[in-house]
C-alpha cells in the first residue's frame, strides 16, 4: 500500500507564459508540507489543479493513490480545500453552514451535528453559534471554513495562506488544528508567506520559482543546499532561518 498522499507529474499548467512548468511533487501521508515561493511563482496555481478548480494543461495528478483527473468524484472525497479567501453564505448561522456543506458530502445528519459542534468548540466559536457569518470578523470567517473543509474529516488538507489576517489566539488554534490532523496520520499541505510558521511547523518545504521545483527538504537539508549554492560567503558562515534559506535559493545572483 502506497505512503503518499499527494504525487504531481510534470504538472503544467499555461496562461501565455508558463504558470507551473512541468511540476514533479511528492507528498507523503502524515506528513506537514510547506510549499514556498515568490509572488507570481505558481503556488496557488498548482493547489487549485490539486483540488480539481482547474484543469492541468497536462500531467497528472493523484490523491491518496486516485487519479484526480479520471475520476474526479472519487478523488475529492479525500481531500479539502481551503482558499485564500473562503466563501462563506451572510446570512447562515456557523451550525446552519457546517450541516449545510456536511449535507453537500452526503454526511448523515446526526453525525454532521455532533461534528460541528465539536468543531465550533475546537474553533473557539460556540459562543457565535446564534450570529450570522456577515457580522464575522476575517478571523471568525477563516476559521468557520476551516471547520467547513473539515466536516467530512479529509484525509488531506490543503491550505492556501490560512494565517492571513488571523490576530495570535486564531492562528495558534488553526496552527493546533493542523498539527493535531497530522498527529493523527493526516496530510497538511499549505502555502504561507510567513516563513516562520513553515519553520516551525512543516516537516518538509518545498520552494517553487517559475513554475517549477527549485530545492525540497527538511530545514537542515534546505540550509546544506542553500550553502553550497553561495560560493561569495565567507568559509564557515552558514544560513540559518528559512528566511535566509528562501531568499538565498530564490534571488538572482
Amino acid at each position: 500500500m502506497s505512503d503518499v498522499a499527494l504525487e504531481l507529474q510534470d504538472l503544467t499548467k499555461v496562461f501565455g507564459r508558463p504558470a507551473v512548468d512541468h511540476l514533479n511533487l511528492s507528498v507523503k501521508k502524515g506528513e506537514l508540507y510547506a510549499l514556498l515561493g515568490p509572488n507570481g511563482a505558481g503556488k496557488t496555481t498548482t493547489l487549485r489543479m490539486v483540488a480539481g478548480l482547474l484543469l492541468p494543461d497536462s500531467g497528472t495528478i493523484s490523491i491518496l493513490g486516485q487519479d484526480l483527473l479520471s475520476d474526479p468524484a472519487a478523488a475529492k472525497q479525500k481531500l479539502a480545500y481551503l482558499p485564500d479567501d473562503p466563501m462563506l453564505y451572510n446570512k447562515l448561522k456557523p451550525i446552519e453552514y457546517l450541516e449545510f456543506v456536511a449535507g453537500l458530502w452526503g454526511i448523515k445528519p446526526s453525525f454532521a451535528q455532533t461534528k460541528a459542534a465539536e468543531l465550533l468548540e475546537w474553533l473557539d466559536l460556540s459562543k457565535h453559534a446564534d450570529e450570522l457569518t456577515e457580522g464575522f470578523s476575517r478571523g471568525m470567517k477563516q476559521k468557520l471554513a476551516l471547520a467547513g473543509a473539515l466536516i467530512h474529516q479529509p484525509e488531506l488538507i490543503i491550505l492556501d495562506e490560512p494565517l492571513t489576517g488571523l490576530d495570535a489566539a486564531a492562528a495558534r488554534q488553526v496552527k493546533d488544528l493542523l498539527l493535531a490532523h497530522v498527529a493523527q496520520g493526516g496530510t497538511v499541505i499549505l502555502t504561507t508567506h510567513i516563513l516562520e510558521v513553515a519553520e516551525r511547523m512543516a516537516q518538509r518545504i518545498g520552494i517553487i520559482q517559475h513554475g517549477k521545483l527549485i530545492a525540497e527538504g527538511s530545514l537542515d537539508e534546505l540550509r546544506h543546499l542553500a550553502d553550497k549554492t553561495d560560493s561569495g560567503a565567507d568559509q564557515g558562515a552558514q544560513v540559518a532561518t528559512l528566511e535566509q534559506v528562501f531568499l538565498q535559493l530564490t534571488e538572482p545572483a
